[in-house]
């Protein structure tokens, strides 16, 4: 008889704990994580225009309509003036334009040019009455190709480590005091340029987990409607060693944290069968 209650109650507490896992569970995170596209690298809303065509003439357009905001470091145009009041006039500091060929998609870059809030999917925020800092780069399409080739051409050498493309990409706007990496743009500044601050980005692999930054970093606007934060642009390649770097720094114990985990799991599993022979052996005298 006692086995048989024993029996009863292990069904139904395998019938509660199936209601919440496979009835509840699912709503509640339905809810707090509504289902999104993948990414898509392919930036399958953008135009298909030219991403290759002649280099020389790329940086020769490239040098007349982008260094009086941007560094070329790479090719000997410095930055004209300081990060301080760089941020202060355009609400963020300006890229250097060094390696950009290598860590972001050749499709965005030349949608970019062309049409910077868009491709940003800035506009909600950029309007006539609140112009974006980067205005269109009128040029002709074969012209946006130039220009793409020579950004490709000038990253052909870069072999960024995660880091490295992670703060060509990430640093003018946040933070890592994790790793002793400090914001290019001051956070008051980017509040007032986009609307809200760029939080410290130590510890978002915790918070937020790796498939939904992969989501949010190729499109914010997918996972959060009327974000701040522009898309970005990267290539899945460079996307997915930022999501490695920040992994490093805010997870840097995940190998042992799940071992550890699977020897509890197991320690747990024999101390219950063990538990369970004990008791039988207890009641067995019992009787």
């Amino acid at each position: 008889m006692s086995a048989l209650r024993e029996l009863k109650i292990l069904a139904f507490v395998a019938i509660v704990v199936g209601i919440l896992y496979w009835g509840v569970e699912p709503l509640a995170h339905s809810v707090f994580h509504p289902k999104t596209a993948p990414a898509d690298f392919t930036f399958s809303d953008l135009e298909d225009l030219p991403t290759t065509g002649n280099v020389e003439n790329g940086k020769a357009l490239a040098t007349s309509t982008c260094i009086a905001c941007h560094s070329i470091e790479k090719d000997g145009f410095p930055a004209l003036v300081t990060n301080e009041l760089a941020a202060s006039a355009y609400g963020v500091v300006p890229p250097d334009l060094s390696n950009i060929g290598a860590i972001y998609d050749g499709k965005f870059l030349a949608n970019l040019i062309k049409n910077p809030v868009k491709t940003l999917k800035l506009t909600h925020k950029f309007n006539d009455s609140k112009p974006f800092p980067m205005t269109p780069t009128l040029v002709s399409d074969a012209e946006l190709g130039d220009m793409v080739a020579y950004f490709k051409a000038l990253a052909a050498d870069a072999n960024l480590s995660n880091k490295e493309i992670f703060t060509e990409a990430c640093v003018r706007c946040h933070s890592i005091k994790y790793d002793n990496i400090k914001a290019l743009t001051p956070s008051d500044t980017i509040a007032n340029y986009l609307g809200a601050k760029a939080p410290d980005l130590s510890m978002m692999i915790r918070s937020r987990g790796q498939e939904t930054l992969d989501k949010f970093i190729n499109d914010p606007q997918k996972t959060l409607v009327n974000a701040s934060m522009p898309r970005v642009g990267l290539t899945q390649d460079s996307q997915e060693k930022v999501i490695a770097y920040l992994e490093s720094v805010g997870d840097s114990k995940k190998e042992q944290r799940e071992f550890i985990g699977k020897i509890l799991i197991g320690f747990m599993i024999i101390l219950a069968i063990l538990a369970y022979l004990w008791k039988r052996k207890i009641w067995h005298n019992l009787h």
